[in-house]
């Protein structure tokens, strides 16, 4: 599975203003409702009860906040590259600058942690990271996103 494969071009966030976590939660939902056609509310409320079991700032400047949803119908992905970093009660106490948003269907089990995997393997790559972070635009993140696992290199 390629992280192309859940995130489309229109879904990446090049440089995303915000000043918190809640409010890049919020950001996302909203930008998340857009383009999966569900409720931007139900979205952050998902995601909000989703942290408040522990952080998905997993740490290396990343987060995955993720959930499940009961009318998606296939996973979907969103990527927000942050203006700059900001506290996102990682497990390792370090800012976030890169998040990638993961929602599924109820019913997707498996799926929804294989994507889970992937996300967190690929962004753990120091040398995708760097690239991430050093990209401006959505194609140029969106061709990083394109990049096959390590393993399959």
């Amino acid at each position: 599975m390629l992280l192309t494969d859940l995130v489309a071009p229109s879904a990446i966030i090049p440089a995303l203003k915000v000043n918190g976590k809640k409010q890049i939660l919020q950001e996302l939902a909203a930008k998340a409702a857009e383009l999966c056609g569900q409720g931007e509310r139900t979205i952050l409320e998902i995601l909000q009860q989703r942290e408040k079991l522990g952080s998905t700032g997993v740490g290396s400047g990343i987060a995955i906040p993720h959930g499940k949803l009961p009318k998606l119908t296939k996973l979907f992905g969103l990527f927000a590259r942050l203006e700059r970093p900001i506290d996102f009660e990682a497990l390792d106490g370090q800012p976030v600058d890169l998040v990638f948003l993961l929602l599924a269907p109820e019913g997707a089990g498996a799926d929804h942690l294989k994507a889970l995997a992937r996300i967190a393997r690929l962004l753990r790559d120091q040398d995708v990271a760097k690239k991430l972070r050093a990209s401006r635009d959505a194609q140029a993140i969106y061709s990083v996103l394109a990049l096959p696992p390590a393993s399959a290199a």
